[in-house]
């Protein structure tokens, strides 16, 4: 299978990188400190799951590349307009471009620029991140992706995208319902991003923390509840569900927006936090823990949006 990842970080550099030791054809867009070390020493992966190195081709723009069946498109939310009108030299009559970003605007976002038809939904379930210039960190979480046709179809691409994974030894599925599974996670990733990057402390901190715990819960519930309202069908036990799951994680698992917030980085705070006050505002709901940690957070990110 011919993939190219756009975005070579936590996400894409892990994922993409499994494909490319199983054989298939990856190929990876990156940029500054880390391009120049990926072209000179190739990926390095440090996982929980193994470590690997491997070569691929890399560059600075899709536009060094031809037409994939997939794209892997790995950038952070606040680049998923600019780096998705870069996309056309990749994309062919039937490429699936595929988001595992945070967030629930992204898929618009792709088909506004790419064509709908072109969007494929997706979600990763990893804590990964960049740790030096060409080296890749997976410290936990499951290692897992699923995704699928917007329409819940089973499709070819995405069945040879499920075929490809299962190669390469990616734990990954087909969703049945691909907007239940970025809601479920939209909720899971807004209360640990917001609660670790607000205290700057670790889960297992929060865990042990009865009120910190306490608005955990209430950011999932609220998402849930807002998800509901988008007319997006979840699970009734789907808030007991995410709370089990955040239970059984290392106590010393961060999340991206954390990092991010301590080195200076831009941060995804208006693709989590700003999206749901503003999409709770549409319905009349209220949303005290969000807005409370996009209040809490929202210096920060725009410091980091400047220095």
């Amino acid at each position: 299978m011919k993939v190219v990842v756009i975005g070579a970080g936590g996400v894409g550099g892990y994922f993409g990188g499994r494909l490319a030791t199983a054989g298939h054809e990856v190929a990876m867009v990156a940029r500054g400190p880390h391009l120049a070390a990926l072209r000179e020493q190739g990926l390095r992966v440090r996982s929980v799951k193994g470590d690997f190195s491997v070569d691929v081709p890399v560059a600075e723009g899709a536009s060094a590349f031809g037409p994939c069946d997939v794209v892997l498109f790995c950038v952070k939310a606040f680049d998923t307009e600019s780096a998705a009108a870069g996309l056309a030299p990749v994309i062919g009559a039937d490429t699936a471009v595929v988001s595992l970003q945070n967030g629930v605007d992204n898929e618009d976002q792709l088909a506004a620029v790419v064509g709908a038809e072109h969007v494929v939904g997706g979600a990763a379930f990893i804590f990964s991140t960049i740790t030096e210039p060409g080296v890749v960190t997976h410290t936990g979480g499951p290692a897992r992706i699923v995704f699928g046709e917007r329409d819940n179809r089973r499709s070819d691409r995405v069945e040879r995208l499920l075929a490809a994974c299962h190669d390469a030894g990616i734990d990954a599925d087909i969703a049945p319902d691909i907007g239940a599974v970025l809601w479920t996670k939209f909720a899971f990733i807004c209360a640990t991003a917001g609660m670790t990057a607000s205290v700057r402390l670790p889960l297992g901190d929060i865990r042990e923390a009865p009120p910190a715990w306490k608005m955990f819960r209430e950011i999932v519930t609220e998402v849930v509840q807002l998800a509901r309202l988008e007319g997006v069908a979840l699970a009734e036990d789907v808030v007991e569900r995410q709370m089990h799951f955040a239970t059984g994680l290392a106590a010393d698992s961060y999340s991206s927006l954390y990092h991010d917030l301590i080195t200076g980085r831009r941060m995804e705070l208006d693709a989590l936090h700003g999206s749901v006050v503003r999409r709770a505002e549409r319905f009349g709901l209220e949303v005290p823990a969000s807005r409370a940690v996009h209040a809490i957070l929202a210096p920060w990110a725009l410091r980091n949006a400047v220095g």
